[in-house]
């Protein structure tokens, strides 16, 4: 299932799900069915349960007639991590710095601005005196059952769905900051776009595949914990032209261990939460020091396609 949440023509937001192009508004197929999406996530099981008994439900809108917002607005947390070793190398070189071994052990994260949430066609503002504005190619999962001290082997349980995540980032200001040894401040404080829906746990299954080695071609080390991936390719585009390809796949540190280090030490993680996989490998500009497309600018039209989930654009002015 696809999950939106969106803004009808007398300007009310509901949420739904998808039937290719068309809209189920879920307060229209049923009074018991809630109209947000973070009560939709708390109470999941038992408004799924709602949704099955209803049978076939005629879509009561078209795609057109509507205005996709993002799926999650209002996420109690999101969490960033760097899971690719690829944009890790990438980044890393540019950067002049090196990779620490510390980020083989453990998946490292920050938490970014939970408030600062866009959806699919939302104008994105480029910070003033921004030089370097850089896209970040992203998958997320939400969360969808709570928990603490969650085993990596168990943490697929917890997990409500996935969407598109791009990782706005101003890398003029982000450059300036790092010279700092703390997390990601203003350079990744003013925009995080998530969209167009949320697919659901379940019907994203039929792109898992069992680990392989192939997967970690060099100059990638093969990740010690062997977990299935998943199997969908990931595509940024800039004004209609593919700046950078790659695939979740290759990532090093899976969902289960984000997960498993996020809620270690009795940390209480709660449907809402919004964990980002990190940038794929050749996901960002910077990795190729903005050789292969200049740094993003007003007027541009940036798309990100992950495969089984859609297309999330955004221009920025």
């Amino acid at each position: 299932m696809k999950l939106i949440t969106f803004r009808k023509k007398d300007n009310k937001t509901s949420i739904g799900w998808l039937q290719g192009n068309d809209v189920v508004d879920m307060q229209k197929a049923s009074p018991e069915l809630p109209g947000d999406m973070l009560t939709f996530i708390d109470h999941h099981e038992t408004y799924f349960d709602i949704i099955e008994k209803l049978g076939k439900i005629e879509p009561h809108f078209s795609i057109d007639e509507v205005k996709l917002l993002p799926p999650l607005p209002n996420p109690r947390s999101v969490r960033d991590y760097i899971g690719f070793e690829m944009h890790m190398l990438n980044a890393s070189r540019s950067f002049g710095h090196s990779i620490s071994e510390v980020w083989y052990e453990m998946p490292i994260y920050y938490f970014t601005n939970h408030q600062a949430i866009y959806g699919p066609e939302d104008e994105i503002a480029r910070p003033p005196k921004e030089t370097k504005m850089d896209l970040e190619l992203e998958i997320a999962a939400i969360i969808g059952k709570g928990g603490k001290d969650i085993e990596a082997g168990k943490a697929d349980a917890h997990i409500f769905g996935y969407t598109i995540f791009n990782d706005w980032t101003a890398r003029a200001i982000q450059k300036r900051e790092m010279e700092m040894p703390l997390g990601p401040c203003k350079g990744k404080d003013f925009a995080n776009a998530f969209g167009p829906c949320i697919v659901t746990a379940d019907e994203f299954e039929q792109y898992r595949v069992p680990f392989s080695e192939e997967f970690f071609n060099e100059p990638l080390r093969t990740p010690e914990r062997k977990a299935d991936r998943f199997n969908v390719k990931m595509e940024a585009r800039i004004n209609g032209v593919t700046v950078c390809e790659g695939n979740y796949k290759t990532v090093y540190h899976s969902f289960g261990e984000m997960i498993e280090r996020a809620s270690e030490n009795g940390v209480q993680l709660m449907p809402g939460d919004i964990l980002g996989s990190g940038t794929v490998g050749w996901g960002s500009l910077i990795e190729n020091k903005f050789s292969v497309h200049r740094p993003i600018v007003p007027g541009d039209v940036v798309e990100l396609e992950i495969e089984g989930i859609g297309v999330l654009r955004n221009k920025v002015i």
